[in-house]
Order: C-alpha cells, then sequence, then structure tokens
C-alpha cells in the first residue's frame, strides 16, 4: 500500500537546510542530467538536490541497477566494495562533496550522513527482498512502491515519481527483461493502479491493485 511520505520529506527539508547553513560558504557541485559523477577514493558526496543512478557493470557486460541517491543521501567509493561502480546524474543535481577526514572533524554532520546512510541500507534491503518475489509483477509493482514512498511526491491521484527510469533500468534492478518490464507496466495501467501524467511521470495509484 502506497502512503504519504510526510515525515521523510520533513526529515530532507531539515538536512537540505542544514548543509546550505553548514557549508553556505561552499560551493555546490551542479551536474547536468546524464553527467558522470567522479568517485574519490577519500570523499563521499552528499545530494543535495536532484538524483544521481548507482549502477555497475556484471562480468557478462550489462549495466546491473544498484540503487538511487536522491535528497539528502550519500554516494562515493568508500561507501562501497563494488569494483566497476558508476554515478551518473539522472537530473540536473547539486551535490555536495565531503572529505572523509572533514566528516571525522565535523560530528553534527557526520551524524546526519549516518541517516542518509540508513536510508540507503534499507532500500538495499527492500530491493534485495523483491528480488525473492517469484512474479514478476509483484516485483515491478514493489519497486514502484518503493521508489514512491523514498521519492514520490504527492498529487490527487497518488504519488507522482517526477524521476524517470528506463524500462531496461527497472529490468535491471529486477533481474528480468526490458519486453517484461514494459508487459507487466501496461498491464498495471490497464488495472488503473498505475498512471501517466501531462509530463510522462509515472503516477502510483492510492486506490490498491485490482488482483485477476
Amino acid at each position: 500500500m502506497v502512503f504519504t511520505p510526510a515525515l521523510e520529506a520533513n526529515y530532507r527539508d531539515n538536512f537540505r537546510d542544514l548543509l546550505e547553513t553548514s557549508y553556505k560558504k561552499r560551493s555546490l557541485v551542479h551536474l547536468s542530467a546524464g553527467s558522470n559523477v567522479p568517485l574519490l577514493k577519500k570523499s563521499v558526496w552528499l545530494v543535495v538536490r536532484g538524483m544521481v543512478k548507482l549502477s555497475a557493470i556484471s562480468v557478462q557486460g550489462d549495466e546491473l541497477l544498484l540503487g538511487l541517491a536522491g535528497p539528502n543521501e550519500p554516494f562515493g567509493d568508500p561507501l562501497t566494495n563494488v569494483q566497476v561502480y558508476e554515478a551518473r546524474a539522472m537530473v540536473d543535481s547539486d551535490l555536495l562533496c565531503i572529505g572523509c577526514d572533514e566528516l571525522a572533524e565535523a560530528p553534527h554532520l557526520a551524524v546526519t550522513v549516518l541517516q542518509g546512510m540508513a536510508s540507503r541500507y534499507r532500500q538495499s534491503e527492500s530491493m534485495l527482498a523483491l528480488l525473492g518475489l517469484r512474479r514478476i509483477e509483484d516485483r515491478v509493482r514493489g519497486f514502484l512502491e518503493l521508489l514512491a514512498s523514498d521519492y514520490g511526491h504527492p498529487c490527487d491521484q497518488g504519488l507522482r515519481l517526477t524521476v524517470k527510469l528506463t524500462h531496461q533500468d527497472l529490468a535491471s534492478a529486477l533481474s528480468t527483461t526490458r519486453v517484461t518490464v514494459t508487459r507487466v507496466l501496461g498491464i498495471l495501467r490497464e488495472e488503473g493502479w498505475l498512471q501517466m501524467d501531462s509530463q510522462r511521470h509515472l503516477v502510483i495509484s492510492h486506490q490498491p491493485l485490482q488482483r485477476r
């Protein structure tokens, strides 16, 4: 069941205010949509505005979607053991680069980064749990609900996803094929659980899914 993330939204707003107050004399790094984020050995990135896609390349050469980093969430080389790791801005994004040594000297910021890491950890566990579902339809629906609860914006119809993932992105995250994802999305739209707004953003309905 989809819910409105009011408390999460308040937390994100407070975190953004903290970042901009604590580091107002430092310039944020602005990256346009599609830009790669350079990964540094001794620094982590914090998303202030926008969305970053985290991915890797499998031994077969396929792209694997590892997760997303949205507002107030950290990512970077010190936070992963994945060798072939890539971060790419999905939309125009503002990022803050913070050295690990600097984090150690700023306890208030370190605690906030830890909260952001906890959010990413919960997302990763949820994605792993989805892969255990046998029905691809349940995987797709569960993944969209996860995105809606983490990054959705309330609207009259439900929760709108302003971040746009391709069908291949969804397939890579859920260990299936693009063709299967396209078919399942069509089914969910026919049942009214999933809609498309005038700007082609997905909207997750408040209404429960009508089982066939």
